[in-house]
């Protein structure tokens, strides 16, 4: 289970008898919670023993046939139970440090909306309206100007919204859509906080597993579940002992996931949806980490020759 965005490393020991082919058939198909049209393709690849002093021959194509155990494109249950699985070494050599305490909490929901169609224009949404993505019911409109110019120049922010920490009208996330607002999100954090951001899907439109992608961080998954999130019951089981660690995370369908960062690079780095349509859409937002005290916790000068926007 590879999320969009993601990369993994795979160690394979080679111990397994080939038949006369000496061929062994890798297959991928695509994970689908979405019910918009989609590449339903399974893809295939091979691996193939060299035996020394022999010929390599080709493999007939009406030969191939796809492994017996590949699970089928909506299956849920076997992507949750194979991710689970998935754990950082948490060894001495290598270790996993998580934050075990936090200095912040953010709960940020991910929604599909609708908006009216412009005047004038055609729109090919629902109900011929206007598709639009939010998180916190904010959706992220691309300003002409620099956020990170203006942070470093410390310039006048308020063109920028105040994102909301928490969901502002907390609800059964499987509601009835509200309009979204159309601002741009940013939040700020201290250097070095310990932070821990909760992606919370929502039903509206459609429950997609939204693979949510951090810029300039590694962080660690420390939660996952399905349904809405509850601080006071799911904090009890958070792995903090040997969660994986990386840059983007599935959220599930109709679920949330839990992710703990160290903000220790300072500057102003998106995060959004990987899959691309719905970033375009608006769902993203930027996370602004503040310089720290020391030289090398601050954001370096622009070349002097810096365009500007």
């Amino acid at each position: 289970m590879i999320t969009p965005g993601q990369t993994t490393n795979v160690l394979i020991t080679a111990n397994q008898i080939p038949d006369s082919t000496r061929t062994f058939v890798m297959a991928a198909r695509p994970y689908l919670t979405s019910v918009f049209p989609f590449d339903n393709f399974t893809t295939i690849g091979f691996l193939k023993y060299k035996i020394p002093n022999t010929k390599i021959t080709k493999t007939p194509v009406k030969s191939i046939t796809l492994p017996s155990n590949l699970p089928q494109m909506e299956d849920t249950q076997f992507a949750t139970k194979f991710t689970e699985k998935l754990k950082s070494l948490g060894s001495p050599e290598y270790p996993c440090n998580v934050p075990k305490k936090i200095d912040k909490r953010v709960i940020t929901t991910i929604s599909l909306n609708l908006q009216d169609c412009p005047a004038n224009q055609t729109c090919k949404g629902f109900k011929n309206k206007k598709f639009y993505a939010s998180m916190n019911n904010q959706s992220f409109v691309r300003p002409s100007v620099s956020i990170l110019e203006i942070h470093y120049r410390n310039l006048s922010t308020t063109m920028f919204s105040n994102f909301p920490e928490w969901p502002l009208h907390p609800f059964n996330y499987t509601g009835v859509d509200p309009l979204s607002e159309n601002l741009n999100t940013e939040f700020s954090t201290r250097m070095l906080v310990d932070l821990e951001i909760v992606f919370e899907d929502t039903s509206f439109l459609n429950q997609v597993n939204h693979p949510i992608h951090v810029h300039g961080h590694n962080f660690f998954i420390v939660g996952r579940g399905f349904g809405n999130y509850d601080v006071d019951r799911d904090t009890k089981n958070y792995n903090v002992v040997d969660p994986p660690e990386r840059n983007t995370v599935g959220v599930p369908v109709g679920g949330w996931a839990v992710i703990r960062v160290i903000a220790d690079n300072p500057g102003v780095w998106f995060i959004h949806c990987h899959l691309e349509e719905h970033t375009s859409w608006g769902l993203a937002m930027g996370l602004i980490v503040q310089s720290g005290q020391h030289p090398s916790q601050c954001l370096l000068h622009p070349p002097h020759d810096f365009p500007t926007c």
